[in-house]
């Protein structure tokens, strides 16, 4: 009689949350009885319920070695070693349960977490919807197979559940956010924004969804607010990295490059294997002219997922800057085709450590860089490659060569003389009198990527914005632009980019021109790599490669900047551009 008073007041105990007084009574039936399962259960329970995993397991076992046939000892046990990080025994006692009780839809909603754990994604989804076949009111089962379901890209699918979910429960702060990362994703951004909010409001002191608020504010351009939900997310929870990396992305785009690099450290120190953080990092460094340490941490590039995703695989190893006379290097690009522009220039200083240098690039560049000096093949990316002994990314040149200073030396791309002389023939043909300027004012809207997009948008601008410069005289202006936005009818614009089929068209045309005036294109690295004199326009939150707080570039000493001084302002770029036009033409080679 005494055991079972004991019990019950330690299960009362128990559900009170009276933890040590209910720990004390388990034990003391355990005195009386070893043998009595249930009190070696909750005893596992509670040590679970505490965070002594190893406890936890203990006790359920010896509770399963004396009564194997109760489902949710198996299932308890399987939290149990789910919190050891035990995934494999934890799926096996959860198998175990079901086959026991196959009913219930708890045992089958652990068994999707432990598998999607695992990196089983198709089972778990199978399992949270065996939960809700049994249960359709089990919000967190929707929920769960919701986020299972966006982190394999089936976003439809995913808001479908978070929405079934919140019709259950519509006052959980975590399945708002959920949905709030998925209309986010989907660059739903006032709805992904009104999740956060109702996130925050149910539950004040929710760190998560301040940061992703602030994620998504940000991408409005909300910059001020954004920067105040990161700050708030972090009062909350100060040793959280993705929101200290995260304020770090928009300090940088707000050029405070110091502060930036204290958040990305701030996120390194506590978690010292953070691929993103790292990078972040390696572009603040880059851009504050820190090349040693911003070219180390860049190669932390490829364990960013997107990096794991676009990473090439070789049986040579990767190439470290040593020579190798009579052995061959493969380059291979990598980013946009302005990347492969800027960083083609260390193929030569490969050559000269002795190696047969073969380049691997997108289609458009291959004509155009079979001129480049020191490079015995030019290949186009994806083909089949030649014979080689070692490779590296074209990106880790810098390292590979030694990252303490950039060979600025133009010009070092060559347009074929024969087809820039049918272009100096057509030119003259027109009888066009004046300096000839060539314009780019929109790069690639890579619409079915909103994240690059959004970026496009605020580097490019609409073609009427530059009509102040088509009105000053004594110049011939030209069009670049291949594709994007079309110049207005009428405009004063020679176009003769329909007969341009790759950037060796481009370049033949290019040295015909006096200057290059380009947003943030590869049309513009193109005409720096080549030597002619180009005017950048350039947006507020500037790329690292042009560095803070200059008007020139070490990369091209023929490339003048003309940086927004606040974002959007457009309007401030173009006014200094045609004051500086309008000086006199000996300014354009300044």
């Amino acid at each position: 009689m005494a055991k079972k008073r004991a019990f019950a007041d330690a299960l009362q105990n128990h559900r009170l949350g009276r933890v040590g007084e209910a720990e004390r009574l388990y034990r003391q039936v355990l005195t009386d009885d070893p043998r009595h399962a249930e009190s070696l259960h909750l005893l596992g329970v509670l040590a679970h319920q505490t965070r002594r995993p190893a406890l936890a397991v203990e006790m359920i076992s010896r509770a399963i070695a004396i009564n194997a046939n109760v489902a949710s000892y198996h299932s308890n046990l399987a939290s149990a070693h789910y919190g050891q990080g035990r995934l494999a025994e934890s799926v096996v006692c959860l198998r175990n349960a079901i086959g026991l009780d196959p009913h219930s839809p708890e045992i089958w909603y652990n068994l999707g977490n432990a598998l999607r754990e695992q990196g089983r994604p198709g089972e778990a989804i199978g399992c949270y919807r065996s939960a809700i076949a049994i249960r359709p009111d089990y919000p967190v089962a929707h929920s769960n197979l919701g986020s299972t379901l966006h982190e394999q890209g089936r976003l439809d699918e995913a808001l479908a559940c978070f929405r079934k979910a919140l019709d259950v429960s519509p006052d959980n702060p975590e399945i708002q956010n959920n949905l709030g990362i998925t209309l986010k994703e989907q660059w739903r951004l006032d709805e992904a924004v009104a999740c956060y909010r109702s996130a925050t409001n149910l539950r004040p002191n929710y760190p998560e969804a301040h940061n992703n608020l602030g994620v998504a504010l940000k991408e409005q351009r909300r910059l001020d607010e954004a920067l105040a939900c990161y700050r708030k997310a972090l009062e909350l929870r100060p040793d959280y990295p993705e929101a200290h990396n995260n304020m770090g992305v928009l300090l940088l785009e707000m050029r405070r490059l110091d502060d930036a690099v204290a958040c990305y450290r701030s996120a390194i120190d506590i978690r010292p294997d953070y691929p993103d953080a790292h990078y972040n990092l390696s572009l603040a460094l880059l851009a504050r002219g820190d090349m040693v340490a911003g070219w180390n941490e860049h190669e932390w590039r490829w364990k960013t997922p997107q990096g794991v995703r676009e990473r090439r695989t070789f049986e040579q190893r990767q190439w470290q800057g040593e020579a190798g006379r009579g052995q061959t290097l493969l380059v291979h690009a990598e980013q946009g085709l302005g990347d492969t522009l800027q960083f083609c220039r260390y193929a030569p200083l490969a050559a000269e450590r002795g190696l047969d240098v073969i380049l691997e690039v997108p289609k458009p560049l291959v004509r155009l860089l079979r001129g480049l000096r020191g490079t015995q093949l030019v290949v186009e990316d994806g083909g089949k490659l030649p014979a080689f002994d070692f490779h590296c990314p074209m990106l880790s040149m810098p390292l590979a060569l030694g990252a303490a200073t950039i060979p600025s030396c133009t010009p070092y791309l060559y347009a074929d003389e024969a087809q820039a002389a049918v272009y100096q023939n057509r030119l003259q043909a027109m009888a066009k009198q004046g300096i000839r300027v060539g314009l780019v004012w929109a790069g690639n809207p890579r619409r079915h990527m909103p994240a690059m997009a959004a970026i496009d948008s605020r580097r490019s601008l609409a073609p009427e914005m530059l009509a102040p410069l088509l009105d000053l005289p004594g110049l011939h202006f030209l069009s670049l632009q291949k594709d994007g936005p079309k110049a207005p009818a009428g405009f004063p614009l020679t176009d003769l980019m329909d007969g341009i089929e790759d950037f060796a068209d481009t370049a033949a045309l290019i040295v015909n021109l006096d200057l290059v005036i380009s947003v943030d294109t590869a049309a513009a690295h193109l005409a720096a790599a080549l030597g002619k004199p180009v005017w950048l326009l350039d947006r507020f939150d500037s790329c690292w490669r042009w560095l803070a707080g200059r008007r020139d570039s070490p990369w091209y000493p023929t490339l003048r900047l003309y940086r927004q001084p606040k974002p959007g302002d457009w309007k401030s770029v173009l006014t200094e551009v045609v004051r500086d036009l309008g000086v006199g033409f000996g300014s354009l080679t300044q």
